[in-house]
């Protein structure tokens, strides 16, 4: 490979590092729509965890209440935000750790709930909630998301369609039960899209 040629992936590289950095919104604008996943009484208090300049993740903002947020990840192109409640966050950073060195989907629960059950990873034993809102994007100045579409989660411990009654049978507009009798059970309510 030539000199030229070299240097031009390396200009090619730090031209799309830079362009993923300008990318990354302010502190304030994250924060913004990470907590439009919350209920609108939560927001003002929830911590928001996002991106630095740089696009490392990053606190950025503490806490008063309950509620924790995601903001949308810039590298994404679309808007894509949580917020659960604060006791989950231990099931859910080491979710992120895991998919950092990507580990993921099944392999990823079963890492997880291994550690609960060995008592390394700590998870609520009550019922804890997850909003997920999703758009094709965030217009900070109006405060809307656009194609806005919310779901719901309700993390329930080892839950059974026996012990909750729920159907384990995915149905748009009704409530059911995923990952059934792990750690990690949950109730999820996707309202049907318009």
């Amino acid at each position: 490979m030539t000199m030229t040629r070299i240097l031009g992936t390396i200009a090619l590289s730090v031209s799309f590092a830079l362009n993923a950095w300008a990318a990354v919104p302010s502190a304030e604008v994250q924060i913004a729509g990470a907590v439009m996943a919350a209920p609108a009484e939560l927001r003002d208090g929830a911590a928001v965890l996002g991106y630095s300049p740089a696009g490392e993740r990053v606190m950025l903002r503490k806490g008063s209440n309950e509620m924790f947020c995601l903001a949308s990840d810039p590298a994404r192109e679309n808007f894509n935000v949580a917020c659960y409640h604060k006791d989950l966050d231990p099931f859910m950073a080491r979710g992120r750790e895991l998919t950092a060195q990507k580990i993921t989907g099944e392999k990823r629960n079963e890492i997880r709930f291994q550690e609960i059950k060995a008592g390394k990873l700590k998870m609520p034993s009550g019922m804890r909630m997850l909003y997920v809102l999703t758009g094709s994007r965030f217009d900070p100045a109006s405060g809307k998301v656009e194609n806005a579409y919310l779901r719901w989660v309700i993390y329930v411990p080892n839950a059974t369609a026996a012990s909750t009654g729920f159907s384990t049978k995915p149905a748009e507009g009704a409530p059911w039960l995923m990952l059934e009798g792990t750690p990690g059970a949950h109730i999820m309510i996707s309202p049907p899209r318009k």
